[in-house]
């Protein structure tokens, strides 16, 4: 397993002025070989595509704390940062310039439900060998690369 690391958080990012680049976090909760997956709806991005439990990373969070928060916020489940590992990053250009961390939660507690009624409008369990042909096209190239470390660049030319 390897360990990656960053320095200089949000701050080195900022100087200047500079918004920086949206970041997000998205969770592989799997069971045998089945996979967590939620179907997005009402929110005009990725409407009807499943995609992993995740959100933005806010400011002042790790993308690690981030990933423990959205787990929680969408589908009540609780999990520790401890029990998180690293699957890889997608550096991707779709409708901005943006920076995805995918994680894989190793154990959580808990149930899955649907608690975000207003951004998702299905959640299941789905065989990892036979994902839904809806699901966000990053996230299956995300899925696709296996357990990583992984950094793939989409969408760009």
């Amino acid at each position: 397993m390897s360990t990656w690391s960053a320095v200089g958080g949000a701050a080195g990012c900022l100087a200047g002025g500079h918004a920086g680049i949206p970041t997000g976090v998205h969770i592989l909760c799997q069971q045998d070989d089945r996979v967590l997956l939620l179907r997005r709806a009402g929110t005009g991005f990725f409407d009807g595509l499943y995609s992993l439990p995740g959100g933005h990373v806010e400011p002042g969070e790790s993308v690690l704390q981030a990933a423990c928060r959205e787990l929680a916020e969408e589908v009540g489940l609780t999990v520790l940062a401890a029990d998180l590992v690293w699957l890889g990053v997608v550096h991707r250009l779709s409708d901005t310039n943006r920076i995805d961390f995918f994680v894989r939660a190793l154990r959580w507690q808990g149930e899955p439900r649907l608690l975000e009624p207003e951004k998702c409008d299905h959640i299941d369990w789905f065989v990892r060998t036979g994902l839904p042909a809806e699901l966000v096209p990053y996230v299956r190239t995300a899925l696709d690369s296996g357990e990583g470390p992984w950094m793939l660049e989409l969408g760009w030319r």
